[in-house]
């Protein structure tokens, strides 16, 4: 009966709520007529199905909170919850229903999840970066080991081989972070612990030696011979000096380092020779002189100099362009330029690459084209582009004397002469005809040429 009760008192509320806000919004809808048609303008009353959604304030989320908690109730308990679906009261209608004189509804423990929400953001502490940024934990491991050993951060920053290069300070405020600040001493201390096994072993035996194991290490004679049973015994017979990693190898090691740089008992430092004996390379460089080494510019030497590579070069150049001639004398003399000729070739116009057969009294020379066909195609020979198409020509006389016409744009030179369109020059044997870059040597078959004057001569007299 109780229960039935609370829910006809629930319904009963929410009914009177309805009911005075219906009159209000009457009320409401009246004033605004009656102002409008004081003003003369009745302005058309737009309206619309859909439910207008607006921002709540934070007393309206708890209540409204309440009031969907209370309905969840009625809801078990039987009640039709269709009623109430539609919207949520408004803040004058929760406060006349909170001023009717009825049992109060009792708050649902759950809170609204908005409310939780930021309730949780602003309790939410700080997050750490998981990035520990330049510091590995092998490097934290490293650091603590060292520290251990020598209790000096000084000789860590010199002794220990970090991942990274980390300068004295660095090294200092990490030592004091993993001291002193919490968040940072409990993440180091989750990374290391997620180290593997071997490769902590492998930090633990880069370890530096303290002082009590220089001290015990030292003791060994530096004459005698010790073997790794020697330094396994030392194991034995120290165990509270030495660090847990150590093995009779390791100290091996670093019982030669120490006899190497005169650290044992039974060995003393030998003092510096007096005098210019040098002991290595480093104490010969701080011997010279920077200021010695430098040589005085000499000008008059540097201007002798530049002219003698001047003349030089310059006698490169004319021995260049005297090669050719001097090819064509040791072949003269070697006979390598007899094969040239035959009894039908008259002379021959011989290149780097092409030899030209000249076997008629008269040839042409150029370029060919698809139009113009001539008889020595010089474009054989290289680049051509500059050379026309009908360059020249080339004459033999009754005399016996081949003689050279340029009919192109541009001059040829003979043995360095230079020969312009419309002239004419005469060849000689050996001689070098350049054009355009092209350079040639004209060597007359002699024999023939005896032959022709010859006939010639015999003709002429009739």
């Amino acid at each position: 009966m109780d229960k039935d009760s609370q829910g006809l008192l629930d319904s009963s509320l929410m009914a009177s709520g309805t009911a005075s806000r219906s009159e209000d919004e009457e009320s409401l809808a009246g004033q605004k007529r009656a102002s409008s048609q004081a003003l003369g303008t009745i302005p058309k009353r737009r309206s619309s199905s859909r439910f207008i959604k607006r921002k709540k304030f934070d007393d309206e989320l708890v209540e409204s909170s309440l009031a969907k908690s209370s309905t969840r109730a009625k809801g078990a308990s039987g009640v039709e919850p269709g009623r109430c679906s539609g919207s949520e009261p408004s803040s004058s209608e929760k406060k006349k229903v909170s001023k009717a004189p009825s049992t109060p509804v009792p708050p649902s423990p759950a809170p609204a999840p908005g409310l939780t929400k930021r309730v949780k953001k602003s309790k939410q502490p700080l997050q750490v970066t998981k990035d520990l940024g330049r510091w590995k934990p092998a490097d934290d491991l490293l650091l603590i080991n060292a520290v251990l050993q020598t209790n000096d951060l000084t000789s860590v920053h010199l002794g220990v081989k970090f991942s990274c290069r980390f300068t004295l300070r660095e090294v200092q405020e990490r030592w004091y972070a993993l001291l002193y600040d919490p968040v940072i001493s409990k993440l180091a201390c989750q990374a290391m612990r997620q180290l593997h096994p071997e490769a902590i072993a492998a930090i633990q035996s880069k370890a530096l030696f303290s002082k009590a194991e220089e001290q015990l290490l030292s003791k060994v004679g530096s004459t005698s011979q010790p073997t790794l049973e020697t330094f396994q015994d030392l194991l034995h017979r120290h165990p509270d000096a030495f660090y847990l990693a150590r093995t009779a190898k390791a100290l091996q090691a670093h019982w030669q380092l120490m006899k190497q740089y005169y650290l044992l008992e039974d060995q003393t430092v030998q003092p510096l020779p007096k005098g210019d004996q040098v002991l290595n390379f480093s104490d010969a460089e701080d011997l010279i002189d920077d200021n010695k080494l430098k040589d005085m510019r000499d000008e008059v030497l540097e201007h002798e100099l530049m002219v003698a590579d001047r003349r030089q070069k310059r006698e490169i150049r004319q021995l260049e362009q005297e090669l050719h001639k001097w090819q064509v004398l040791v072949d003269s003399i070697t006979g390598m330029s007899s094969p040239d000729f035959d009894n039908q070739t008259l002379a021959v116009l011989r290149g780097r690459m092409v030899r030209y057969l000249m076997r008629s009294r008269e040839i042409t020379l150029g370029r060919a084209t698809k139009d113009n066909q001539i008889d020595v195609d010089l474009s054989l020979e290289g680049p051509a582009w500059k050379i026309s198409r009908k360059q020249g020509v080339i004459k033999l006389k009754n005399n016996g004397d081949f003689f050279i016409a340029n009919e192109g744009r541009r001059p040829i030179y003979i043995d360095g002469r230079p020969v312009l369109c419309g002239s004419k020059w005469r060849l000689s044997n050996n001689s070098v005809v350049e054009i355009a870059s092209l350079r040639f040597v004209f060597l007359i078959n002699q024999d023939l040429i005896a032959l022709i004057r010859a006939e010639a001569a015999k003709i002429t007299p009739q």
